[in-house]
């Protein structure tokens, strides 16, 4: 089958990512070298220059608005992953494909590398090499072996020569090939990766946290006051509110109730309906407020005893 010309690849690439746009809500942006992907149909990888998958974006931009967030992650060697599944079960795919890496001399380590004790195969002339990298070795029938394991690499040191040949031996390739998932893509909204390992227990845990580290009997009553405040002026209503409404609406229902003083004792001066209705009031405030504040300091402690 003849292979078609640059021309006719680019148009049938841009169908191709518009299309993906068009059929997908969610998708990956990542940071890619050459990989062999196995996503098992759960996902498609469109990788392509960064260029053409802007113009391709930038022409869905009035038929989906929320495209215009995927336009600054797309820089350098990135590319898609369209998915319809459960996004932390694709980013778990991805990450899973590797492919082993040739090491460069001059190549900055991505990780720390070291060489575990092991029998190289190679030849009694190569004992002067491994002297140079300072790695302790003896000769095992004909062949060099390393006694114990040694770092040879830490995480962004430069590799040199001698450890780009050393690396290189058939047993011994540390590193690989990998997707870096940069960005996520989930229905008009973009966001880190790390946010997919936010889970239900993770809330639950923090909220526990957070209980027991702020003082939640007040706000609690605080709440609760506010509560009241806007049931009073409102016709929304609750059972608690239903005493206060009920106070307010007949105050001297509470000034029957209070006891009848004694005749030894001298009658205080007679004071106002409005001056009974206020110091009523009060007196339910307080009640209520005192109540909540046990109901809520017993919460607030028993929460604290069944996170610890």
């Amino acid at each position: 089958m003849p292979r078609e010309d640059r021309t006719t690849w680019k148009s049938n690439y841009f169908l191709k990512i518009i299309q993906l746009l068009d059929n997908y809500l969610k998708c990956f942006i990542m940071g890619a070298d050459t990989i062999h992907l196995s996503l098992q149909g759960k996902a498609v990888v469109p990788m392509g220059r960064n260029t053409m998958m802007r113009k391709a974006t930038q022409g869905q931009l009035e038929n989906i608005p929320a495209l215009e967030k995927l336009l600054p992650p797309l820089q350098g060697n990135v590319g898609f992953a369209f998915t319809k599944e459960d996004l932390t079960e694709v980013r778990d795919l991805l990450l899973a494909n590797k492919v082993p890496a040739a090491t460069r001399a001059g190549a900055i380590g991505p990780c720390e590398v070291t060489v575990p004790a092991q029998n190289t195969g190679l030849g009694p002339e190569k004992i002067s090499f491994f002297q140079a990298l300072g790695i302790t070795t003896k000769i095992s029938r004909g062949t060099t072996e390393i006694l114990s394991d040694v770092q040879l690499i830490k995480t962004g040191d430069r590799v040199g020569a001698s450890e780009a040949t050393l690396l290189n031996t058939p047993n011994i390739s540390p590193f690989s090939f990998v997707l870096v998932i940069q960005q996520v893509f989930n229905n008009g909204s973009i966001y880190n990766p790390e946010v997919l390992d936010i889970t239900e227990e993770t809330l639950y845990s923090g909220f526990l946290e957070g209980v027991c580290n702020v003082a939640i009997p007040h706000s609690i009553i605080s709440g609760y006051k506010g509560c009241l405040a806007l049931s009073v002026e409102t016709d929304y209503t609750f059972p608690p509110a239903e005493k206060i409404k009920t106070f307010l609406a007949d105050p001297s229902a509470f000034v029957a109730a209070a006891p009848v003083a004694t005749t030894a004792t001298a009658a205080p001066p007679q004071l106002s309906l409005k001056t009974r209705s206020r110091r009523s009031w009060m007196r339910i405030w307080d009640l209520v407020s005192l109540t909540n504040h046990q109901k809520a300091t017993n919460s607030a402690s028993f929460i604290c005893k069944i996170s610890k």
